[in-house]
């Protein structure tokens, strides 16, 4: 049966909770969130009545029945006023990064990283789609490998880019979260185990788990490493030969989180000792096109064959194409297909059409946005510089959002806090396994630069309610802290 908390308990996990750093109902609620959501007051527990707290705590009722109220609005507590609430994790809150959340008027979306439609050149594809639907009227409509005119401009692009590739060697999928599912499903399944860099994205994660596989993380080297290269060669090489995971989920152009991009010297070698490991090498190229220091690296698919790539128009164009891609051997795409035809029947034909589209004259809006991204990554580069120079900053090569490490483990206690402030965050464990990365927040640099300046004024706002009350700073203990530098 769900237990209850005693007042008396609850007072020594609130701990020094009121050190008027704001009204004492929101310090109350604040706290109490955070032990909610670090798991030190369990889900589905009663928490003393509002009269009992009052008492204990030597504060008046309405100051714990505005805190409830708080949690209750938030989704952390059930019930109405008068009965003892449930804790509870809000729905919206899980994962917080996660596409398709609601977010609220006036909240600023640091959570989600995106970019609007490339403007005319999405909406004049749509409209030439719709001319060259009729054509393709009289058939089913099912196509679960994809139309041929949009796997023939996805195969002409990777030749054109040095690797040889046939439109047999090419699966349209329904972007790339549906590719990697697709992928998942046919190398690695339950218990079988998947080698990911730490950090990584966090939908990655997400799906891996939901697959039933199990993580294999190798942690990425510190910014303050370069000679590492951004990745721990060895130590990938090392899980391969030792755990043998049945594949390998990388991200090495434009690194989500971390901007980093990895360097041909390391894709040769991280190819060539993979060879002999039995560990299929899948690599997210999603923020490949969005190369903002003009870096030469050729993709990981021209150091072997048997490298999986996963594409998509999602952050180059608009993630509302919903059309993404895999290329990989023939044999294996004929594995990917009759897995895939389990989960759908294909993809839709107008987004195909447009898909074919925009491939065929790819390079037309790509400056422009190229040109946004730099400008907004200055700006926020310098806004975080300038407000938050504790924060620690990893300069991103490329890709849409920067890795900063905090002064203190408080990433949660800060993405609990920053929607009080106007914007909405995704703390640094999402990118991680095991409660990993609370040192650590990935901000989007997706927003104009007016936006990012009050974003990152709230922020600012954000840490020092933090930095002011010690309670808040101590979201995790040194158990979690251990596993985020391990």
């Amino acid at each position: 049966m769900p237990g209850s908390l005693n007042p008396t308990a609850m007072v020594r996990l609130l701990g020094p909770w009121n050190t008027g750093a704001a009204p004492a109902y929101r310090e109350l609620a604040d706290v109490v969130r955070l032990l909610v959501m670090d798991g030190r007051i369990p889900l589905d527990v009663a928490l003393p009545s509002e009269r009992a707290l009052a008492v204990t705590l030597g504060v008046s009722r309405t100051t714990v029945t505005a805190a409830y109220a708080s949690l209750r609005e938030q989704g952390f507590l059930s019930g109405g006023q008068g009965s003892r609430g449930r804790t509870g994790i809000p729905h919206r809150t899980v994962p917080v990064s996660g596409p398709g959340l609601a977010v609220p008027d006036g909240i600023l979306d640091l959570a989600y990283a995106s970019l609007p439609a490339t403007g005319e050149v999405v909406h004049r594809a749509f409209a030439d789609a719709l001319i060259d639907l009729p054509a393709l009227l009289p058939g089913f409509g099912y196509d679960a490998v994809g139309l041929p005119s949009l796997r023939e401009a996805i195969a002409d692009r990777y030749t054109a880019a040095g690797i040889p590739t046939r439109a047999a060697q090419i699966l349209v999928t329904s972007g790339a979260q549906h590719a990697l599912n697709i992928i998942l499903k046919t190398l690695a399944g339950r218990q079988q185990k998947v080698l990911v860099e730490h950090p990584s994205y966090p939908n990655a994660l997400d799906a891996i788990r939901a697959s039933g596989s199990r993580t294999v993380p190798v942690p990425m080297p510190p910014a303050a490493e370069p000679t590492s290269g951004g990745w721990d060669i060895d130590g990938m090489v090392a899980a391969m030969r030792h755990q043998r995971p049945a594949m390998a989920y990388l991200v090495p152009d434009f690194h989500n989180p971390t901007g980093r991009i990895m360097s041909n010297l390391q894709r040769r070698r991280l190819v060539r000792e993979a060879a002999g490991t039995g560990t299929v090498l899948v690599v997210d190229e999603t923020l490949r096109e969005l190369n903002l220091d003009d870096v030469s690296t050729s993709p990981l698919a021209a150091f072997s064959p048997a490298v999986v790539t996963i594409g998509s128009l999602s952050k180059s164009h608009w993630a509302g194409l919903r059309t993404g891609w895999i290329r990989a051997e023939v044999d294996l795409i004929n594995r990917f297909v009759q897995m895939r035809t389990t989960m759908d029947l294909g993809g839709p034909i107008v987004e195909q059409l447009a898909a074919a589209r925009l491939l065929r004259a790819f390079a037309e809006p790509l400056d422009a946005r190229l040109a946004e991204l730099r400008r907004n990554r200055e700006a926020l580069l310098g806004l975080l510089a300038e407000h938050l120079p504790d924060w620690h900053v990893e300069r991103p090569r490329g890709g849409l959002t920067a890795w900063c490490r905090l002064p203190a483990p408080s990433s949660t206690a800060l993405t609990v806090v920053a929607p009080d402030f106007g914007v909405r965050l995704a703390a640094g464990p999402r990118f991680g396994v095991g409660g990993a990365f609370e040192h650590f927040m990935r901000v989007p640099y997706t927003l104009a630069p007016a936006q990012l300046e009050t974003a990152v004024l709230a922020l600012r706002d954000a840490q020092a309610r933090i930095d002011a009350s010690p309670q808040l700073r101590r979201t995790l203990k040194a158990p979690k802290e251990a596993a985020a530098v391990a």
